[in-house]
């Protein structure tokens, strides 16, 4: 699990971890039931006082998306997260506003912009529909 803090941007650095590791969640590159490294590993990856990961890890049990299980470390929580949709939604409304944004600053009609998406999306979904069925053939 590698992180990027930035301690000048004025976001606390617990929160910057809480972020990345939301975001991760939401993403799936760690899934239900992965072990999270433990507080004083991350700490020296990160160079930070143990205490922040200690805090952010506590921000993330009570929004119920890690776990402790005592004596075995920290994992994500099997439950599944009720942020993990919002997060997901929030990742790509951040894209999204950023994409009609740019549009509007080039004059390009939101329709053509939705027409757009739709293109992607569909290429993207066919591309990954072959990618599985060549997988399964080998």
């Amino acid at each position: 699990m590698q992180l990027h803090l930035s301690p000048k941007n004025g976001v606390p650095l617990y929160l910057q971890i809480v972020s990345q590791i939301k975001y991760l969640v939401a993403s799936g590159r760690l899934a239900a039931g992965d072990e999270v490294p433990p507080i004083r590993v991350l700490a020296e990856q990160l160079l930070i006082n143990p205490n922040t990961v200690a805090r952010a890890y506590r921000e993330l049990e009570i929004a119920g998306l890690l776990t402790k299980r005592q004596g075995a470390g920290t994992y994500v929580s099997d439950t599944g997260s009720p942020l993990a949709w919002t997060e997901r939604k929030r990742i790509i409304e951040e894209r999204t506003t950023g994409l009609v944004t740019e549009a509007r600053q080039l004059d390009i009609p939101v329709e053509v912009v939705v027409e757009m998406v739709h293109e992607k999306f569909w290429a993207l979904s066919a591309s990954q529909g072959a990618d599985k069925e060549g997988s399964s053939n080998e």
